[in-house]
């Protein structure tokens, strides 16, 4: 059972790494930043919590392959990434999820000149 759960944990984190592959390369190496640090963060977490894990992470891998997708179909439009959080959603965030969200939207917002990929040591040419 572990084995097969691992196995479903990997191949979502492999499917995410690979659709960020089609982002713009600043999205790109904060997304596999923050993917690899929740994935790290959540390796021992409860059959519950980790089952919640896996659905809104799969749930972000769908959504985020399609507008990935329609991004690619349609190169001279903008493409928006992601999706607004409902205020329900934020209401069952925990504390230290309302950090690591305030945290990535600092990221997030940034100057773009502040993500290089040569300073990330996951980042493959």
């Amino acid at each position: 059972m572990a084995a097969a759960r691992l196995g479903r944990v990997r191949a979502l984190y492999k499917r995410i790494l690979l659709v960020h592959r089609l982002l713009p390369p600043n999205l790109r190496v904060l997304g596999d930043r923050y993917v690899r640090e929740e994935f790290r963060r959540n390796r021992v977490a409860g059959v519950q919590e980790a089952n919640r894990f896996m659905e809104e992470w799969e749930a972000y891998a769908d959504l985020l392959q399609e507008q990935v997708t329609q991004s690619v179909m349609s190169p001279m439009q903008s493409a928006p990434y992601g999706a607004d959080l409902t205020a329900n959603k934020l209401n069952n965030f925990s504390g230290e999820q309302i950090g690591q969200l305030y945290e990535l939207m600092q990221e997030a917002t940034k100057p773009n000149f502040q993500f290089n990929n040569q300073d990330d040591p996951s980042h493959k040419k």
